[in-house]
């Protein structure tokens, strides 16, 4: 089968690869379409530290065709949507209802029994975040599948796995947004537009977005924002005008950089929250003078994959979908075949598109 493999850092591209059928507790998915994210693109360069080689794809829908021994939540023929944290019900976390956190298994590129089950020329190859949907087929851990109601689009459903989830879920879970709030939004890629997203349906008051890119925040306009900065000038300053010089109640860092974290404690008012959402490098960093937090009580809190446990929540956003309350269709900016996926990750890189998704036959 065909799947976009990275061999080393800056070095990736479509590729022909073995797949072994699914063991004790996994399923076989035939995909269907898998999101183009910017995670997937951290992989490729090392921002995100991976084994290598590995299956690229973190985010994606599909249909299952062959289910492993004990496997009783999914049968084949199953339209399904696909979980880049597993949620094994029985750890710490999963117990603790943080299965965004669930830490049944290593993230080392591997299932849960240590092995994978890719490979090329009798060398194994590893995949993204034990899924790896980059691919014309993917064997998954059953703790990582929902069923979903078979008249939803796959692209749809494909989003609700990443994107929509950690930028919706940042709003209504993480940060628990009340309407009426203020909010500035750092980053308006295709996380940052379900940040906007959630705000909007958190009945925030004022939405404001923030990027470097004007194309960017005129389509967040589209998905709820009030107001727009002007990039060329100080992005605070501007948060301040627009908030009768008090700042935010809640400022969302959705690009991975130590820096842009500092600009949202500086728009954040005095008592606001800071909630960052990007993934950047390792070595990033941000910094504060240690009495600030206390003197301005403010809140400065991660949010991990939009706090998603996806069994009850990938539901509820799909459903919100079909009522025509959050807009997933728009985010789609341009399709592509599994061939042209480097295409598909130039465009990224552009910052072409919302999101663009990889449509299997």
């Amino acid at each position: 089968m065909k799947a976009v493999v990275v061999d080393e850092l800056d070095k990736f591209g479509v590729t022909d690869v073995e797949l072994d059928p699914p063991k004790v507790g996994e399923v076989l998915i035939k995909m269907k379409a898998t999101g183009v994210c910017h995670s997937d693109l951290s992989i490729a360069n090392g921002t995100i530290p991976s084994p290598l080689p590995v299956v690229l794809g973190h985010e994606g829908a599909g249909v299952v065709e062959q289910v492993g021994e004990g496997v009783t939540n999914v049968v084949p023929g199953d339209h399904v949507a696909i979980s880049f944290i597993p949620s094994c019900g029985e750890c710490f976390h999963c117990l603790r209802r943080e299965s965004y956190l669930c830490n049944v298994a290593k993230q080392d590129g591997n299932l849960f029994d240590g092995t994978t089950r890719v490979h090329q020329n009798g060398k194994d190859i590893f995949v993204m975040s034990f899924v790896g949907l980059m691919a014309e087929y993917a064997v998954v851990p059953s703790a990582c599948v929902i069923s979903i109601d078979k008249a939803f689009d796959f692209k749809a459903a494909a989003l609700v796995g990443c994107g929509v989830s950690t930028g919706v879920g940042a709003v209504i879970k993480t940060a628990q947004v009340p309407a009426g709030a203020t909010v500035a939004v750092f980053g308006c890629g295709g996380v940052g537009l379900n940040v906007v997203q959630g705000a909007r349906l958190a009945g925030a008051g004022k939405i404001i977005a923030c990027d470097l890119s004007m194309e960017k925040m005129e389509m967040a306009r589209q998905f709820g924002a009030t107001d727009t900065i002007d990039p060329s000038g100080d992005a605070v300053k501007q948060i301040f005008e627009m908030t009768g010089g008090m700042g935010v109640d809640y400022a969302f860092e959705v690009v991975g950089s130590g820096k842009l974290v500092e600009q949202c404690l500086k728009a954040a008012r005095k008592g606001g929250n800071i909630v960052v959402v990007g993934v950047g490098r390792l070595d990033d960093k941000y910094s504060i003078r240690q009495p600030i937090m206390v003197f301005t009580a403010k809140t400065l809190m991660g949010s991990m994959y939009g706090g998603v446990n996806f069994k009850t929540d990938f539901p509820m956003y799909l459903d919100l979908y079909r009522q025509g309350k959050l807009d997933l269709d728009s985010l789609v900016s341009k399709t592509y075949t599994l061939d042209e996926a480097m295409a598909a990750f130039e465009d990224l890189e552009k910052g072409a598109n919302a999101r663009g998704v990889i449509v299997h036959a």
